[in-house]
């Protein structure tokens, strides 16, 4: 039954499921890490939700679990460099920001309106994606300020004042 060639060696996958794994050096990354923390910590607050009387509550990690995983997906597998037309540090620090405030909301909702401990239980978890959101959201912060100082180089500011020179403002 087992062919003694491949006996004892592993098996890749198929080329079409080799497109679907993530890649191993991405999860290395802080970037990767970060991800990977905000959508285990979403699923996990979507679960406590699911089983608490804050059920109307669940949407919130629901989304941002879906985000998180498609944002995970798409760094991971490279689409971000494949997708030019969208700038994915800007589209990440709106994604970052919108969460980390939405679950700050809903994890102070939580804890103020009822009283199971499913429900506590999801808004500690929910305070702890806000401080993960946040933590993203400043180091994805710190790569737009970069991109916009380096916008603003010498070089740039020059080809921008002779377009400004060469542009006919008297032709009224």
């Amino acid at each position: 039954m087992d062919d003694p060639e491949t006996a004892g060696q592993t098996r890749a996958p198929p080329p079409a499921l080799a497109a679907l794994i993530p890649g191993k050096e991405f999860l290395s990354t802080r970037k990767g890490q970060l991800l990977l923390g905000e959508w285990v910590v979403s699923f996990l607050t979507f679960i406590c939700y699911v089983a608490s009387s804050a059920v109307a509550l669940m949407t919130v990690p629901l989304i941002e679990f879906l985000w998180a995983l498609f944002t995970f997906y798409a760094y991971s597998s490279k689409l971000n460099e494949q997708l030019k037309g969208i700038y994915w540090p800007l589209l990440d620090f709106v994604r970052c920001v919108t969460a980390a405030i939405i679950y700050f909301v809903v994890s102070l909702v939580a804890v103020s309106n009822y009283t199971c401990a499913a429900s506590k239980a999801a808004a500690v978890l929910g305070f702890i994606a806000t401080i993960i959101f946040a933590f993203d959201f400043y180091l994805t912060f710190n790569d737009l300020t970069k991109f916009l100082k380096k916008d603003d180089s010498p070089e740039n500011a020059e080809t921008r004042k002779s377009e400004g020179e060469d542009s006919d403002s008297d032709s009224d």
